[in-house]
């Protein structure tokens, strides 16, 4: 379960960010996980709530963003909705592929008051 990696990884930066910024308390947190990222929202919620218990992000409100998977085919360069990281171009059928969206794993934004 990497699930629990990442939490422990967004809460030390959210530390850093609040000690940076002269303190105060983290109201919300706001995060973009795409759909091709490998994290399994469920279970980042579920250990989220075991993992944030008294921490700067104890009580904040976690929202999340989940991009869609996009993707250019590298033969016919026909942009296309990707569910699975293997999936083919549907046009010309080639697995080859530049991933544009759907990677994405990042804090957008830390509400502090």
């Amino acid at each position: 379960m990497h699930e629990l990696s990442i939490v422990t990884s967004i809460i030390k930066t959210a530390e850093f960010e609040l000690e940076t910024t002269g303190g105060g308390k983290i109201v919300a947190i706001v995060l973009e996980i795409g759909k091709l990222s490998g994290v399994e929202i469920q279970s980042l919620h579920f250990v989220w709530e075991l993992v944030a218990k008294n921490t700067v992000l104890e009580n904040s409100k976690i929202t999340i963003f989940e991009p869609e998977g996009i993707a250019i085919c590298a033969e016919c360069e026909t942009e296309y909705k990707v569910e699975k990281i293997y999936d083919s171009c549907p046009k010309c059928n080639s697995p080859f592929k530049k991933i544009i969206s759907g990677r994405e794993l990042k804090i957008k934004k830390l509400i502090i008051n």
